[in-house]
């Protein structure tokens, strides 16, 4: 029974790929690390790789620093302009 069991789960269950290893996890973190390489292997792995895991994992950086770019543009615009309506309001000379 426990074979036929096996069998089934060879036949019909889901392809498995293989796990990283934390030496591919250190050398994918220690890339990050680097100044402008980072942004290119984002892309590289995140679109070409063949590993799904870290695939994923490059897709969701790049999510979050799509959305760190645009948080910081705003906050930016926002504390702007309150600065130069400030500037605007203070009186000129004494």
């Amino acid at each position: 029974m426990s074979e036929n069991n096996e069998q089934n789960l060879q036949e019909y269950g889901p392809e498995m790929e293989p796990v990283m290893g934390i030496g591919k996890w250190l050398i994918t973190l220690l890339v990050m690390s680097i100044p402008c390489v980072n942004i290119i292997m984002l892309f590289v792995w995140g679109f070409g790789s063949e590993n799904q895991t870290r695939a994923n994992f490059c897709r969701a950086y790049l999510i979050l620093m799509v959305i760190s770019i645009v948080l910081m543009i705003l906050f930016y615009v926002i504390f702007g302009a309150a600065l130069a309506a400030t500037m605007a309001s203070m009186p000129t000379g004494m």
